[in-house]
């Protein structure tokens, strides 16, 4: 067995990631970040866990954005083709979950 603990794991950069595990073509990954990502759409599921810290979830749909503020404990769950962004407010620790290689 491995164990983490999420909230000593600190990147370089932002979105730097901690590689967890691969499950049946699955990667699960701890990203440290303090910037926002980029507004992007997944070509795959993707699960998504504030595990420290504050996280804004921006989505589009329709061409209406709303913004769901995320804390620690909370998860987000965002289909294949779902536009989004998401915005910390200051240091965040994340746990993601999608298949590998997705984009």
């Amino acid at each position: 067995m491995k164990f983490h603990r999420a909230q000593e794991f600190t990147g370089s950069r932002a979105w730097e990631a901690l590689d967890i595990a691969e499950i049946d073509g699955a990667t699960v990954r701890l990203h440290w970040t303090d910037k926002p990502y980029i507004w992007h759409v997944n070509d795959g599921a993707e699960v998504f866990a504030v595990i420290d810290g504050t996280v804004d979830m921006h989505s589009r749909a329709g061409g209406v954005e709303s913004v769901r503020r995320m804390t620690a404990g909370d998860i987000s769950y965002a289909e294949a083709g779902d536009e989004h962004l998401a915005a910390p407010d200051g240091p965040a620790r994340i746990l993601v979950i999608e298949r590998k290689g997705s984009v």
